[in-house]
């Protein structure tokens, strides 16, 4: 399959700005295409993953991309789909930040010599000058063709600052960079970067006067069929994150494991894209919807943490809640592993002071909210009166339980949360 063909039946194009010339270049290979990312934190986060898997799919089939991390456009923050303005970070905050996406873009993008290229805006965009850019860039744009972006009219109501304003002008910049010194011809990014995009390829053009064609590509947004929503990409209100110490890779893998019934087959296609298509498209139908969430989870723990990983994750999971295939457990459809099926207690842990275990004892409140099964107290207090709370596999339903060293085991403590949260809790 030609990987047009896949892109499009896995449902990773939205808008374009010339199909039939993409769909030859793409096909061809050797492509240099580029996609964005701002580090206004240290992690990326799921929603982060849709355009990386797309890049994935390009790589493999003999494409060249370019990542970029922008040092220079994550001091601003991107306006598109926010309502409001971000958080200004330092400098050093967002060179930092770089340096943690690059090793997380490197788990899924292969940066060797020639496959791909990571670049960071700030490399060109902190050297021009003021009066240069709006010379030579600014120029170039009319005021009245940015209203119209979506990025902008959605946030006039609330105020937009000239800072944020200038956001596209920038991002078309960068294209314009690349292409010079790249030879990069496409731009790919979610659909909520059209506006930005498309001001790039124009730049390119007059900068050119005309006389080069490069393109852009966005990917939809993933919808909840049985809902309208937009997917999810947080666990009770806390986002998904790539780095482990934010969210475990227990954590990562029930979240996948946990989807809508009505997505899966959407989410395999998308983010289980190491396998082929059609058993995608398969597993979606085949009567064993838990079997496929099973494969759906192991398979994107394994590409965002490591095989291993994915397979503890699912062996403390299956253990816990039961296999969908249990003749068959770690065995999916796509490759496995030989790993025996012994009770696996790989919990995220969460660490407390040892010293009150030996006096007043610690208060089940203060380890639900310590351990980040529950964001406040109040919460807390609603999970334990609403009978959802669980320690060492005994039911709490005392607020003022208090946990004392002869009640843990092995020097530990197994904490649940509603049906799937749980911590293991260590005393130190």
């Amino acid at each position: 399959m030609k990987i047009y063909e896949e892109l499009k039946r896995r449902g990773f194009i939205y808008q374009e700005t010339d199909s039939a010339a993409i769909e030859s270049r793409l096909n061809q290979g050797g492509v240099t295409f580029y996609c964005g990312f701002d580090p206004t934190g240290s992690s990326l986060h799921v929603g982060h993953l849709l355009p990386i898997m797309a890049m994935r799919l390009l790589q493999r089939s003999g494409n060249i991309p370019t990542v970029l991390v922008g040092g220079a456009t994550g001091a601003i923050g991107d306006p598109s789909g926010r309502s409001s303005a971000r958080n200004m970070l330092t400098m050093e905050e967002v060179a930092s930040n770089v340096e943690h996406l690059r090793a997380q873009l490197g788990r899924f993008i292969t940066l060797a010599e020639g496959r791909a290229h990571f670049v960071n805006n700030f490399d060109w965009l902190g050297k021009l000058t003021l009066i240069d850019f709006l010379r030579d860039i600014g120029s170039k744009f009319s005021v009245n063709r940015m209203m119209t972006q979506e990025s902008v009219k959605s946030r006039m109501e609330n105020g937009l600052s000239y800072l944020e304003f200038s956001y596209s002008l920038l991002q078309a910049y960068d294209f314009y960079h690349l292409n010079r010194e790249l030879g990069c011809e496409l731009e790919i990014g979610g659909q909520d970067q059209w506006g930005n995009m498309v001001a790039g390829t124009e730049l390119i053009r007059r900068m050119s006067n005309e006389e080069k064609q490069v393109y852009c590509l966005t990917i939809p947004l993933l919808i909840n069929p049985a809902t309208g929503q937009k997917f999810g990409k947080s666990i009770g209100g806390t986002s998904v994150w790539l780095d482990p110490e934010r969210t475990s890779v227990f954590d990562y893998y029930q979240f996948w494991r946990n989807c809508d019934d009505a997505m899966v087959g959407d989410l395999l296609k998308k983010f289980a894209i190491d396998l082929p298509v059609e058993e995608c498209e398969n597993l979606a139908v085949c009567g064993n919807i838990n079997r496929a969430k099973e494969i759906l989870a192991y398979e994107a723990t394994s590409m965002a943490h490591g095989a291993q990983a994915a397979a503890e994750a699912y062996l403390s999971a299956g253990t816990q809640f039961g296999f969908a295939d249990p003749e068959k457990k770690i065995s999916t459809s796509s490759a496995v592993f030989g790993l025996s099926c012994e009770r696996a207690d790989n919990y995220p842990e969460a660490e407390f002071e040892s010293a009150p275990l030996d006096g007043e004892g610690w208060w089940i409140v203060k380890l639900l909210t310590g351990s980040g099964l529950c964001g406040s107290g109040g919460d807390a207090r609603r999970m334990i009166q609403g009978n959802a709370v669980k320690l060492n596999g005994e039911k709490v339903t005392d607020v003022n339980f208090k946990l004392v060293r002869g009640m843990l085991k092995d020097g530990t403590a197994l904490l649940q949360s509603g049906k799937k949260n749980f911590r293991k809790l260590v005393f130190k």
